[in-house]
């Protein structure tokens, strides 16, 4: 099993704000996907996704097709806009399995790419 950890870091490709003011993507509004490899092609995954609200549904869908665990779903602030929601998910298995699924979550969402 390896220590090392790869971080990938994406802020969405929308303005979010705050009461008037812009809350740029190193405040938080990111999503944040973590592997760390456990040898033989498996890793251990984990991470948050950053969604608008019409985005929530078929990120939820696409982590739980590829057999990602959905930890949580919260959100940060109470007035921001668009209005923004969290989730945290986790799962060990084949890394490009884990991998594939991400993406497909990914792609129900406005990162920047």
């Amino acid at each position: 099993m390896s220590t090392t950890i790869h971080q990938r870091k994406r802020g969405l490709d929308t303005l979010i704000t705050e009461d008037g003011h812009v809350i740029p993507p190193g405040l938080g509004v990111t999503t944040a996907l973590n592997f760390q490899p456990l040898g033989g092609g498996r890793a251990a995954i984990n991470g948050d996704f950053a969604m608008t609200a019409g985005e929530v549904q078929h990120v939820l869908t696409a982590l739980r097709r590829g057999g990602i665990t959905v930890v949580s779903l919260h959100n940060h602030a109470l007035d921001d806009n668009p209005r923004l929601f969290y989730t945290h998910f986790w799962a060990t298995g084949d890394g490009v399995t884990l991998a594939k699924a991400l993406r497909a979550g990914l792609d129900q969402t406005a990162i920047i790419r």
